[in-house]
């Protein structure tokens, strides 16, 4: 039995852990849901005890199923949820707010504020970063202007920041720490120096003592106590990063592009850090311990397979995400329906905050299946806005895409992604990558997998999506699609409340 590397995956609705062994191959996971929280239209905010406790049930499950204990693990890592932004007592070390999620727009005002005549871009040279909702360092911000007691306590000594790496890291080992990765989404990192700058510190309004410490990606990072007592916790990648690493794209120039909740597409620039003209982020890529951090160019897309969970669960169209392909095939094509998911308003390579959903092109003729299909569209329509902007940045034009995540079993998108970019699409044959790119940085930490080209031998293809779509429909249907989003924006007026 064993040797395995365990890897924890705390995802936007649910926190997964993974035993790997040296071929790659996931041997066993666990995974267990948790509330999504919504106070108020536009807020969304999770119960940290609730991560917490979930986190270590799927820890003992996974072990649980191949009959493990923590001896028959060398190392464990972490991979997760991006942004999301929480604060805690350090002498307590219980929560002491909910979670905000990375989707939350409360901060749009004070975002506003703080782009003031420099506008959105304010940052961006130190950082890579528009000034948006997205980002924690606003999170944090706003949470110490809410709470006059948070702040005095933040002073004082005793509140923790962490996005949810922090969070699993601080509960699993007591270190107080994040990687490069996520810190780089804080909006308070340099990227050049890898450190917190107390100019965007003071800039954007966080006190540096709540602030944790910033690690490489892989590397010795601590030590994990129960339920895995002794383990070397040697791995923390912030989730999108992780999926560039499980797809194996080590070299400037790959890409990958996943489909979960939201949809992220991550270019490699390598050492080099290519600055966005084009409302795409800069961004850390990774960093082993002892080496310089690699960057990518990223293009963040809010609302993906959370439009097929808005379809399931506000208007109950469907009863599972399954049920999506059969509710798609039952039309012949979108009949003219398309839908813009800008719930959270729309990220690159737009950056506006102000936008909202909207679903355009209706008649009588339309239907349950075309607004259905129009859902599954839209992400592919996405993704094509993001690949055009990342080309134009960076000069690469991608002949071939790898994609993962949890839509990609769906052949349609998959069909009509190749179609919309007029690219080849590379689906791989273990599709949970994020896990496994936490399991493979955590391993190489500690000589488990010696290099990264032993770690690219474990990559396997299952299916290529070939375009197959002609050139006038594919541009009448992309010129539709523009016609749509320009109808989602301006339906927020910067400094009112909704």
């Amino acid at each position: 039995m064993g040797p395995y590397v365990a890897a924890i995956d705390q995802g936007t609705t649910s926190s997964r852990c993974v035993l790997v062994d040296r071929h790659g191959s996931i041997v066993a996971m666990a995974q267990q849901e948790h509330e999504q929280i919504y106070p108020r239209p536009g807020w969304v905010e999770h119960d940290a005890d609730e991560i917490r406790s979930n986190v270590d049930l799927v820890i003992r499950e996974a072990l649980g199923m191949v009959d493990a204990s923590p001896a028959d693990v060398v190392a464990v890592g972490v991979t997760n949820q991006r942004e999301t932004t929480l604060l805690w007592s350090r002498e307590t070390g219980r929560p002491l707010t909910n979670a905000i999620v990375w989707q939350d727009l409360r901060t749009a005002d004070l975002c506003h504020d703080l782009a003031g005549d420099e506008g959105p871009d304010r940052f961006r040279a130190r950082t890579g970063l528009p000034l948006a909702t997205y980002f924690a360092g606003p999170k944090i911000r706003w949470l110490l202007d809410h709470d006059a007691d948070l702040r005095s306590r933040a002073e004082d000594g005793d509140v923790a920041f962490g996005t949810m790496d922090t969070w699993v890291a601080w509960n699993l080992t007591g270190e107080h720490v994040t990687d490069v990765t996520n810190a780089s989404r804080t909006m308070l990192m340099d990227l050049e120096t890898l450190s917190w700058e107390d100019d965007l510190l003071d800039a954007i309004g966080v006190p540096r003592s709540v602030l944790p410490r910033i690690v490489p990606s892989s590397g010795q990072l601590g030590t994990a106590h129960d339920p895995l007592p002794g383990v070397p916790f040697t791995g923390i990648l912030g989730d999108q990063q992780a999926a560039l690493f499980g797809q194996a794209c080590f070299e400037p120039g790959t890409a990958k592009n996943t489909y979960g909740t939201g949809c992220f597409l991550l270019l490699n620039t390598g050492e080099e850090l290519v600055r966005s003209e084009n409302g795409m982020l800069t961004t850390v890529a990774y960093q082993r311990e002892g080496e310089p951090a690699r960057y990518a160019l990223e293009g963040s897309i809010a609302i993906a397979g959370a439009g097929v969970q808005w379809l399931r669960d506000n208007l109950r169209m469907i009863d599972s995400a399954e049920e999506i392909t059969d509710l798609a095939l039952s039309v012949d094509d979108n009949g003219g329906v398309y839908f813009v998911p800008a719930f959270s308003g729309l990220f690159a390579p737009w950056w506006r905050d102000d936008a909202r959903g909207v679903i355009t092109g209706l008649t009588r003729f339309a239907n349950r299946g075309h607004i259905g299909r129009a859902v599954l569209e839209a992400t592919a329509f996405q993704a094509r806005d993001v690949l055009e902007a990342m080309e134009a940045d960076s000069g690469v034009s991608l002949s071939l895409l790898k994609v993962d995540g949890g839509m990609v079993v769906n052949d349609i998108l998959m069909q009509f992604q190749a179609d919309m970019l007029d690219v080849d699409v590379v689906r791989p044959k273990t599709s949970e990558t994020t896990v496994l790119g936490a399991a493979y940085a955590a391993g190489l930490a500690v000589g488990f997998w010696e290099s990264l080209e032993e770690i690219a031998t474990h990559w396997k293809e299952d299916r290529t999506f070939v375009p197959d779509m002609d050139a006038d429909d594919r541009e009448h249907r992309w010129t539709q699609w523009h016609k749509a989003v320009d109808r989602s924006m301006g339906w927020v007026d910067a400094g009112r409340d909704e």
